[in-house]
């Protein structure tokens, strides 16, 4: 099976944390998409759909000629966003009329398809939810990158862990220690796609040594680090 290869592009959003993406595939074939902590909403062939935070690498198969618009909310923001727990779409792709009234995704669906920039049309439509994000969810995103433990997170906020554990998977689709893993992981391919050795990744990244970096890599994304850089 062929490796699809895409035309991409992505832009900040007036969403905070957001971004907006386009994607034109040229040739059919498979795209691996890496676990992110983050959920998108995704026009795409006459479609919108919702693809929620993945704990694993997920394929994904398209035709040449598809073209992907999308929002893609930072992690935790997308639940004040679309209504739904991120844990009820862990790991799944849920049409937006199962999540919104039918009619309004149906109007939405059909002024996209004949949209002259689609990608303003849908950021608008995000922004019409008249969201309010949880203020915990970009604080607690932001200890757990700069390396700060579970414990520590929940002391810092007045919860017990069990109850930062539960808001994490309302907030995220995963534990907090299942989403600092992620995080950590996409940390350590930034600095290997800059050139860095992986053994120097793997101390940089807060990895034991170099074989728990290959571990994670393997559980995470499905393959070894090498392919995820050459894919």
């Amino acid at each position: 099976m062929g490796t699809a290869e895409p035309d991409y592009t992505e832009r900040p959003s007036r969403i905070p944390g957001a971004v907006v993406w386009r994607r034109g595939v040229r040739e059919a074939g498979t795209s691996r998409i890496l676990p992110d902590g983050c959920m998108d909403v995704i026009h795409c062939d006459g479609e919108l759909f919702v693809a929620g935070p993945d704990t694993t690498a997920h394929l994904s198969w398209s035709p040449a000629g598809t073209r992907f618009t999308a929002v893609r909310f930072s992690p935790g923001t997308g639940p004040a966003v679309l209504g739904v727990a991120a844990s009820e779409l862990r790991d799944q792709r849920v049409a937006l009329q199962d999540l919104w009234p039918r009619r309004r995704v149906r109007r939405l669906t059909e002024a996209l398809d004949d949209a002259p920039d689609r990608a303003a049309l849908l950021e608008s439509a995000m922004l019409s939810t008249d969201f309010a994000p949880d203020p915990l969810a970009p604080h607690v995103l932001a200890r757990l990158r700069a390396g700060e433990s579970v414990a520590g997170i929940a002391s810092e906020v007045g919860l017990s862990e069990r109850q930062l554990h539960r808001r994490g998977l309302f907030l995220y689709g995963y534990g907090l220690k299942t989403l600092s893993r992620i995080l950590r992981l996409n940390g350590a391919l930034d600095l290997a796609r800059r050139g860095m050795a992986f053994a120097t990744v793997a101390a940089t990244a807060g990895y034991a040594d170099q074989a728990h970096l290959a571990r994670e890599v393997k559980a995470l994304a499905g393959v070894p680090m090498g392919e995820l850089l050459i894919a």
